[in-house]
């Protein structure tokens, strides 16, 4: 209990978090072939310590590209909400009961996830209105099982995970534009927009349809 509590607080009051990041990606840069592995070590820290995932998530766009940015970044999340769920309910039961208790919304959840279990962790990753980070160490108190968890917060995540590495490969690819041996195609910039528009398309309608469901569940 100490030491999770502990080591949270120290992380967010000591260290400039954007500056972090950027630092940890640039290093990854570098990595070459072990990129990859780096990059998802970090980000499951990160999720753990309730660093915002959403830099590096756009990060793995301009690392990896959207791609395999999004599988990497699907795995790290993952497992970080995986590992953040288990300190939430063998480590860190108490604190994490505090840091709810006083919020409706997550008391709501609570009783919902008792008679419909991971439809509600699906729906809740697929929702923007619980912040991501303490949504992980929140189900750690409730009755869901592990499996059920897993499962529905990898498949709730996917569609954010995709628009957020998409976004983050549009801005490599400008950011890069006239520095590489090759400039992209007019065409390729048009399949480029319309895959983006598409990808935030699909996902503003899923997260819509989303909260709808979920409102009328935890009501």
């Amino acid at each position: 209990m100490f030491g999770v509590a502990t080591l949270i607080t120290i992380a967010q009051k000591f260290f400039n978090v954007q500056e972090l990041l950027n630092n940890a990606l640039n290093w990854i840069n570098e990595l070459g072939h072990w990129g990859p592995i780096a990059f998802i070590t970090i980000y499951i820290l990160a999720t753990i310590f309730f660093l915002p995932g959403s830099l590096i998530t756009l990060g793995a766009g301009v690392l990896f590209g959207p791609i395999f940015g999004s599988i990497y970044v699907s795995i790290a999340s993952t497992i970080g909400a995986t590992c953040a769920f288990l300190v939430g309910r063998y480590l860190a039961r108490g604190w994490v009961s505090q840091q709810i208790e006083r919020n409706e919304q997550f008391q709501a959840i609570d009783k919902a996830v008792a008679d419909e279990g991971w439809k509600i962790v699906g729906l809740t990753r697929l929702s923007p209105i619980f912040p991501f980070n303490l949504l992980n160490y929140a189900f750690g108190v409730t009755k869901v099982s592990l499996p059920d968890y897993f499962l529905a917060s990898w498949i709730g995540m996917m569609p954010a995970t995709v628009m957020y590495v998409y976004l983050g490969s549009l801005a490599g690819s400008l950011a890069t534009l006239g520095t590489e041996g090759r400039e992209r195609t007019t065409i390729e910039w048009v399949l480029y927009g319309v895959g983006l528009v598409a990808t935030v398309a699909v996902t503003i309608y899923v997260t819509k349809i989303a909260k709808q469901a979920l409102q009328k569940k935890i009501s």
